[in-house]
């Protein structure tokens, strides 16, 4: 288990990668910042400017590009396999970066004196994958949106 900054992550099973945050704003808006393109748009990319193609419902797709401060742009993309507002999002999730490598992410929002602790849990085909994800500077990525995201949500309420 790593700890960074607030961000926990675990990848104590073999094909999964669990990272768990809290935040200090009320599941609702945090469920809201990850479902609404206006929202996404301010930290999803660690903040970078990112265009969001979002159609949020079961079978609904979604298409993120980051556009980073050293020119190069990385897309990601998926479908929403499951939604139980505000409690739980099942989606897919691709790097175009790394075609045909799609894990599963599932999001689970739980409130708690309200504050919201997200934990989000990505199975991948294979423990090669899943090591690759968690080498591949994840960690940084991961705890630089969700500082972002933090800045956001404060300027929801």
């Amino acid at each position: 288990m790593t700890e960074t900054r607030d961000l926990t992550i675990d990848v104590s099973s073999d094909r999964d990668i669990t990272m768990t945050r809290s935040f200090d704003a009320p599941r609702d808006l945090v469920f809201a910042a990850h479902t609404q393109a206006e929202h996404l748009r301010h930290w999803w990319g660690r903040g970078n400017p990112l265009d969001v193609e979002i159609d949020f419902r079961e079978g609904g797709r979604y298409r993120f590009v980051e556009h980073a401060p050293d020119g190069n742009e990385y897309a990601f993309r998926g479908e929403f396999q499951e939604i139980v507002a505000p409690e739980r999002i099942v989606q897919t999730f691709e790097f175009e970066g790394m075609p045909g490598q799609v894990a599963v992410e599932t999001l689970v929002f739980t409130e708690q004196d309200g504050r919201t602790v997200l934990t989000g849990t990505t199975r991948f085909d294979t423990t090669e994958q899943r090591d690759g994800m968690a080498g591949s500077g994840m960690a940084q990525g991961v705890a630089e949106s969700y500082a972002a995201l933090e800045r956001h949500l404060s300027t929801m309420r």
